[in-house]
């Protein structure tokens, strides 16, 4: 049985998905000063990965590749969502997302958003 927590404490925090697509599991928490937005996102290329930031929203889209492309595939256990994905951050004020970096490693992207009184408002985020 798979079991999902959704903390959020966080000065309002707020992690969403439209009903269209799947929505990643995705960790906001506070450290060092700033957030950190950490998204499970294995067997997605970073090419394929589009960040947007709109003033204290940051929406994160792609796509996974169905692995069993011809349709000949006959599942017995399905628990790996494919196709499409979405999912959206809503930050509580006082963080600066474009100031924000992002690193996509082994399968998760991460995301430091420094704390700052007056957010940017950047349209699009690199990651590294």
């Amino acid at each position: 049985m798979k079991t999902s927590f959704h903390f959020l404490e966080l000065k309002s925090a707020v992690v969403r998905g439209p009903e269209s697509a799947w929505v990643p599991n995705t960790d906001v928490y506070e450290a060092d000063g700033g957030l950190v937005v950490n998204v499970e996102l294995a067997g997605i290329r970073r090419e394929d990965l589009q960040l947007v930031v709109e003033e204290n929203r940051l929406r994160i889209r792609g796509e996974r590749p169905d692995q069993c492309r011809d349709g000949k595939c006959r599942f017995l256990i399905m628990e790996i969502d494919y196709g499409s994905f979405e999912c959206e951050v809503d930050l509580p004020a006082g963080y600066d997302l474009s100031a924000a970096k992002a690193v996509y490693q082994n399968g998760f992207l991460r995301i430091d958003v420094p704390a700052s009184p007056k957010p940017g408002k950047r349209t699009s985020l690199p990651i590294s």
